[in-house]
């Protein structure tokens, strides 16, 4: 396909997008699917004051719909990213320049991998990654950023000509397991042990409930939006996404949903938000009330695997960070973003940085690769 009668342009909002053209691009991943974005727009997560100002991007020929997209966002801080480019502002801003407004090519908040590049053909690659370039020159943005891509898309990036960036997260693979008893017996004893043990201090005294579709009602996000409050409180001074994108999330994409919750006496005391893709089940937020030990290995990690093999899923993706997630049979696998920057001087610095931070994580994911606790040849 080539460019002729394609035209691009900036939406106000995905929700000014028809929902199922935005589909039918989207595919299956649950984080850029119009109910998904939408919500977060419709909640107030992101718009006017949050320095989240959505301009999707939308390529089409004459007045049809659109053949490919983007979520992107007008940045005017580097908060609610997980891919952290604090220092290249600060370098930026100590040379003379302005390193906000950006533009963020991502799903906001949510570190999981997926595609940045809505296309119902890969040809229209090029166009649409230019489109996001010349909408950076003619608004004066520092710069463009692309996180959490998936892997299948990484080369399209590569081949406009935009820098690479990689880092570590932890996900649990699914060799066809059948049971959680079935992925334990890949472990060695000593850490099968410790599982074991973990699961049942976690367990005892309390009832783990699964929630989903329908049944997740109104009380029971008033439940998680305490739990939720006081993970972001301690992590990153205020929650990103208001009470109201709860509610939004149930309505519109509540089978997609799994909300696992730890009961006391019938009263919820900590709890897991999960979502479900074709492939994967994505951990995102968690929270509690009340400290119990192993508690959130339980419902983030534990309760996670159990879900991915009952549903045949691939995989688990728990969020960003956490070195913790290896002792548990969760491994260690690259993350890729992708970044366009347009100073030619600030370009190459970065691209100079990049290079020397790809050796470190390379060193670092063949250290934690060795460290993993499966049974050798197991």
């Amino acid at each position: 396909m080539n460019g002729e009668g394609l035209a691009a342009r900036i939406a106000a909002s995905v929700g000014s997008i028809d929902a199922a053209a935005w589909n039918a691009l989207a595919g299956d991943n649950p984080f850029v699917s119009h109910e998904f974005l939408t919500a977060l727009e419709d909640s107030g997560s992101v718009g006017p004051g949050t320095g989240w100002q959505p301009v999707p991007l939308a390529i089409s020929s004459g007045d049809g719909p659109p053949l490919a997209a983007m979520p992107a966002y007008a940045k005017g801080h580097s908060q609610g990213e997980y891919v952290f480019d604090h220092s290249w502002a600060d370098a930026y801003e100590r040379a003379g320049g302005s390193y906000y407004p950006k533009l963020q090519i991502a799903v906001p908040f949510t570190p999981a991998t997926g595609p940045r590049l809505l296309l119902s053909d890969p040809a229209l690659a090029p166009p649409l990654l230019s489109a996001a370039e010349q909408l950076c020159l003619q608004n004066r943005f520092s710069s463009a950023h692309a996180t959490f891509i998936e892997p299948d898309q990484v080369p399209l990036f590569e081949a406009s000509g935009w820098l690479l960036r990689s880092d570590i997260q932890f996900h649990w693979i699914n060799q066809g397991f059948g049971s959680f008893d079935d992925f334990l017996a890949t472990l060695t004893s000593r850490k099968r042990k410790d599982l074991r043990k973990e699961r049942a201090a976690a367990q005892a005294g309390l009832e783990i409930v699964r929630l989903t579709g329908d049944a997740i009602r109104s009380e029971h996000w008033d439940a998680f939006w305490h739990f939720y409050q006081d993970t972001g409180a301690r992590k990153w001074g205020q929650p990103y996404l208001t009470r109201a994108a709860f509610d939004l999330l149930g309505e519109r994409m509540g089978e997609k949903i799994v909300l696992v919750l730890a009961l006391e006496d019938g009263e919820p005391i900590a709890g897991a938000l999960n979502f479900i893709g074709a492939e994967a089940i994505y951990g995102r937020y968690w929270g509690c009330t009340k400290q119990v030990r192993f508690l959130h290995f339980e419902l983030c990690y534990y309760q996670a695997i159990d879900l991915a093999i009952e549903r045949g899923l691939s995989r688990v993706e728990a969020g960003a960070q956490g070195g913790h997630k290896l002792a548990r049979g969760y491994e260690p696998v690259e993350t890729v973003s992708a970044h366009w920057i347009a100073d030619p001087g600030f370009r190459a610095a970065v691209a100079d940085f990049l290079e020397r931070e790809r050796q470190g994580v390379a060193a670092d994911r063949n250290y934690l690769e060795s460290r993993t606790p499966f049974r050798k040849g197991g």
